[in-house]
C-alpha cells in the first residue's frame, strides 16, 4: 500500500510539473519530468522517446514524414449552424480539440459543434488513436446523451471500437474514450455518432472519412510515377509490396509492379463532398425541448459539406448564435465544396451520403466522369478486370460512397456545376437556386 501511495504521489508531482500543453496519450506512454511525454510507439512497454516513421520518406527533400501512429481528439457536444437562407439551427456535432491544452479543453470545446465534423484522413498502415470527449449540451442541460464515433463501412479492429451501442457503448457526459483503428483498407468512408442514431445524425453528427493507399507512399519513396501520378484513390497496381513488419520500408515486390489498371485512379486535386439534409422544424422543436416529430420528418435544407448553395462555394460560415440564442458566434461550417483545378488535371471527388432519409442523384453538367470506386472498394473484378465506368451522374443512397475522377483534359476554362438532379433538393427551404449544388472552376 505504501508503494502504491508513493507511486500516486510521484505521478501527481510529475503531472503538476508539466506545463500546460496539448498531447494525446498512447498505451504505455509515461510523463516526462522535462516536459511532454515519452512515447512508446511500438506499444511493447519500452519508452523509446523517438517517433519512428515508416517507409523512409525523410530522404526526399520537401516531403513530409509519415508517422507510424497518429492521433486526434474530438469533442462531442452541441452548437449552432446557419443555413444558406440565413436560418439559424440548433445542432449536435463534433469539433477538433487536438491542439487544446488539457486544462482548457472543456472551456474551448463546449458549444463548438461543427457541420460537418472535422475530416479524418490518414494513410493505409498507420495506427490511429481517436479520443472522443463528451462535453455535454450547453443549451440542453436536461439531456445526458452519450455519444460515440462509428466509422461507417470500415473494417473495425474490434467490436468495442465500432461505436454501435449494441456491440460497444456510448461515452457519457464528462467522460472520454480512446478508440483504436488499424487503417488497413484504403477508400472513402464516412463517420457519425451511432447512439440514438436517427436523432443525433439528423442533428448534425456527420463527418468525412477517407484512407489514402500505400501506393501513394510507395510511388513517392521510390520516385516512381504511375501514369504520371504519385497519389491515387486506391492501390490499383499489381504486385504492390506490403510494408515490412516494423513499417520502416516496403518489402521487395513479388513481381513487376504494374498491370493494366496501374495508375488508373491517379489524380492531381482531391475533394471530399458529403450530401446531407436537415428538417428545420425538428431542430427548432429540439431546442425548445418539445416533442420530436420523428414520424413526420421532412427535409427542408439540402447541403453539401454542411452548406447549401451559394454558401457551398464561399469562405467559412459563422453562425448567428449571439443574436438568436445568446451564445458567442463561432465558425460553425468551415468546409466548403468548391473545386478548383487547372486544365488537364484530374480531380478525385470523394462522395458520401449521410442523410437519414433521402437518396440523391448527383450530376455534373460537363463531360462524363469516371466512377472508379464504390463503398470503399476499387471497381475491379476478382479476375483483375477493370469495372470502372463513365457517367454524368451517380445515384447515391444513405450510407453509400463513390469515388469519381474528372479528367479535365480538353475542357474549356470556366465554371461547371455539380448538383443534385432532384429538383426539391435545389433549394434552401423556400429560397430557390440553392441546396445541394457546388461549382467546379477550371483555370
Amino acid at each position: 500500500m505504501k508503494k502504491f501511495l508513493t507511486y500516486c504521489v510521484t505521478v501527481a508531482l510529475l503531472a503538476a510539473a508539466l506545463p500546460a500543453m496539448a498531447f494525446r496519450q498512447f498505451p504505455y506512454d509515461i510523463p516526462n519530468p522535462a516536459g511532454g511525454w515519452i512515447v512508446d510507439w511500438a506499444n511493447d512497454g519500452t519508452a523509446t522517446g523517438t517517433v519512428p516513421n515508416f517507409i523512409g520518406l525523410d530522404g526526399l527533400a520537401g516531403r513530409p514524414l509519415v508517422p507510424a501512429a497518429v492521433s486526434k481528439r474530438l469533442a462531442a457536444g452541441d452548437g449552432y449552424s446557419k443555413m444558406a437562407d440565413g436560418t439559424g439551427l440548433y445542432t449536435f456535432g463534433f469539433s477538433d480539440g487536438s491542439a487544446d491544452p488539457e486544462n482548457l479543453f472543456m472551456e474551448r470545446r463546449t458549444f463548438k459543434a461543427e457541420l460537418p465534423a472535422p475530416t479524418i484522413s490518414y494513410y493505409e498502415g498507420q495506427d490511429y488513436y481517436l479520443t472522443l470527449t463528451n462535453v455535454g449540451m450547453k443549451l440542453r442541460p436536461d439531456l445526458f446523451d452519450p455519444h460515440s464515433v462509428h466509422f461507417h463501412g470500415f473494417p473495425q479492429a474490434a467490436p468495442v471500437f465500432d461505436g454501435e451501442p449494441m456491440a460497444s457503448f456510448g461515452i457519457r457526459m464528462g467522460f472520454d474514450l480512446t478508440y483504436y483503428y488499424n487503417l488497413v483498407e484504403p477508400g472513402t468512408y464516412l463517420y457519425h455518432c451511432h447512439v440514438e442514431a436517427t436523432e443525433h445524425m439528423e442533428m448534425g453528427m456527420l463527418g468525412n472519412l477517407y484512407i489514402k493507399p500505400r501506393q501513394d507512399l510507395y510511388a513517392q519513396k521510390n520516385l516512381l510515377m504511375f501514369n504520371g501520378f504519385n497519389q491515387f484513390a486506391y492501390n490499383d497496381c499489381n504486385n504492390l509490396p506490403s510494408y515490412k513488419a516494423d513499417k520502416s520500408d516496403f518489402e521487395a515486390p513479388a513481381g513487376v509492379v504494374g498491370g493494366t489498371m496501374c495508375g488508373s485512379t491517379g489524380y492531381d486535386v482531391e475533394k471530399a463532398i458529403q450530401f446531407s439534409d436537415f428538417d428545420a422544424e425538428f431542430h427548432k422543436l429540439h431546442i425548445a425541448a418539445d416533442t420530436l416529430p420523428f414520424a413526420d420528418m421532412l427535409a427542408s435544407h439540402y447541403m453539401l459539406n454542411g452548406r447549401g448553395y451559394p454558401d457551398t462555394v464561399g469562405g467559412p460560415v459563422t453562425n448567428n448564435a449571439s443574436s438568436e440564442v445568446g451564445q458567442p458566434d463561432y465558425v460553425s461550417q468551415p468546409l466548403d465544396s468548391k473545386i478548383t483545378a487547372n486544365q488537364g488535371q484530374k480531380i478525385l471527388l470523394r462522395l458520401s451520403n449521410l442523410s437519414i432519409q433521402n437518396f440523391a442523384t448527383l450530376e455534373f453538367n460537363g463531360p462524363a466522369f469516371k466512377v472508379v470506386g464504390k463503398c470503399a472498394k476499387l471497381l475491379r473484378g476478382p479476375d483483375g478486370k477493370d469495372l470502372s465506368y463513365f457517367a454524368n451522374s451517380v445515384f447515391i443512397g444513405p450510407g453509400e460512397t463513390f469515388d469519381l475522377i474528372l479528367d479535365t483534359t480538353g475542357w474549356a476554362q470556366g465554371t461547371y456545376y455539380f448538383y443534385s438532379r432532384n429538383l426539391n433538393q435545389l433549394n434552401n427551404d423556400q429560397m430557390e437556386r440553392g441546396g445541394a449544388m457546388t461549382e467546379i472552376i477550371i483555370n
